[in-house]
C-alpha cells in the first residue's frame, strides 16, 4: 500500500481513483466493507483503489474538549488500512483552515484536481465541507455536475448492533470486548513498545513486560486475558499473558500496563523501540488493592489458571 501524507505528495500525472473518505478510525467491519465494494470496482474500471483519511481527528481541532480516544492511532490504522487490501491511502493534515472548505471547494479540489475520482463510496451518514454542510445527497449532486459517480452504503448492523467507531469506543469502554470484538471483526489491540518498570513483578516471581505510556482508547482499570504479538509482520511471534491495566493499588504506583507471559520471558530480544500489540481478549476480574505482595501473588497465579483455560478452550 502506497502512503501520501498530503496532496503535494500524491503522483503526477494521478491515475483515476475509486475512493474511500473518512475517518477510518478502527477500520472495524463497517469500513471493510466499503472498502472491498472500493476494490471490487476498482477492478472493474481499471482505477486506483484509495482511502483518504484525516490526522488529527478532526473533532481534535474543532473542539478538543469532545475528541474522542482513538481505536486506532495513525500507525496503526495505515497498518490495518493495508491488510484490506487497499491500493493507496491519502492522510490529510487536518487544520482549521482545511475545515474552512465548502463542499464545492473539496470536491474540486480533492476529489477531481487531486484524486482524480471516478467514483466516490462512502456510508450513508458521510458529512464533508465547513460545518458538516453536505451529506450524501449533495454530494451525488456535485458528481453529477463534476463527473465522477457516488455510491453509498447502509450502515452494517452485527448482533442488531451498528457498526460505527463511536459504538465501539463505548463497548471498549464499557468492558464489552465480545461485543467490540463483533464490530471490529478482530479483537480490541492496542499497539505500544516496552519500558522498563519498577521489578515488582520479578519479585513476585511473575515477571513482565511493561508498556510506555498510552493515551488512546483502553478497556477499564483490571486484569484480561491477552495475546502479545512482538514485532511486526506475520512472522512476529504470539505470547499468551495475563495483562493488568490499571493503577495497581497494592504498590500505588500509578497507571500501567504490565503483561505476564504464561509460559515464562519472551524467545526473542525484546527492546524500547520494538512495537509490541496487546490483543484484550477477556476481561477477569477488576483492579483491587491485596494487603500484602503475597495475597497478590496468590491471586495472580489464580488469574493464571483461568488464562489457560480460556485459551485452552478458544479458537485462535
Amino acid at each position: 500500500m502506497r502512503i501520501y501524507r498530503s496532496i503535494a505528495a500524491l503522483p503526477t500525472p494521478m491515475p483515476r481513483t475509486v475512493a474511500a473518505i473518512g475517518n477510518f478510525d478502527g477500520v472495524h467491519r463497517g469500513h471493510q466493507e466499503i472498502i472491498g465494494r472500493v476494490l471490487e470496482r476498482a477492478r472493474r474500471l481499471g482505477a486506483q483503489s484509495i482511502a483518504v483519511t484525516f490526522d488529527p481527528h478532526p473533532l481534535a481541532v474543532l473542539r478538543p474538549e469532545q475528541a474522542p480516544k482513538l481505536i486506532t492511532p495513525i500507525p496503526e490504522r495505515l497498518r490495518l488500512l493495508e491488510k484490506t487490501g487497499i491500493g493507496a491511502t491519502l492522510v490529510l493534515p487536518f487544520t482549521r483552515e482545511f475545515s474552512m472548505q465548502a463542499p464545492r471547494e473539496f470536491a474540486e479540489l480533492v476529489l477531481c484536481g487531486a484524486l482524480r475520482v471516478a467514483e466516490v463510496h462512502e456510508g450513508d451518514t458521510f458529512r464533508f465541507g465547513h460545518d458538516a454542510a453536505a451529506g450524501i445527497s449533495e454530494l451525488r449532486a456535485l458528481g453529477g455536475e463534476l463527473g465522477f459517480g457516488v455510491v453509498s452504503h447502509s450502515s452494517l448492523k452485527v448482533r442488531g448492533v451498528i457498526v460505527s467507531s463511536s459504538e465501539v469506543r463505548r463497548r471498549v469502554a464499557a468492558g464489552q470486548l465480545g461485543i467490540a470484538r463483533a464490530l471490529l471483526g478482530r479483537a480490541f489491540s492496542i499497539l505500544s513498545t516496552q519500558v522498563h518498570g519498577r521489578g515488582v513483578g520479578k519479585k513476585l516471581t511473575t515477571p513482565t513486560i511493561n508498556l510506555a505510556d498510552y493515551k488512546d482508547l483502553l478497556p477499564p482499570d483490571g486484569v484480561y486475558v491477552t495475546r502479545l504479538r512482538i514485532g511486526v509482520g506475520p512472522e512476529a511471534p504470539l505470547f499468551e499473558a495475563v495483562t493488568n491495566a490499571g493503577v495497581r493499588p497494592t504498590f500505588g504506583a500509578g497507571f500501567a500496563i504490565e503483561s505476564h507471559l504464561l509460559d515464562g520471558p519472551p524467545s526473542v530480544e525484546v527492546t524500547e523501540t520494538t512495537p509490541i500489540e496487546v490483543c484484550f481478549l477477556m476481561r477477569l476480574r477488576e483492579e483491587r488493592r491485596f494487603p500484602s505482595p503475597e495475597a497478590l501473588k496468590l491471586q495472580i497465579l489464580r488469574d493464571v489458571v483461568r488464562a489457560r483455560e480460556y485459551f485452552r478452550r478458544s479458537v485462535p
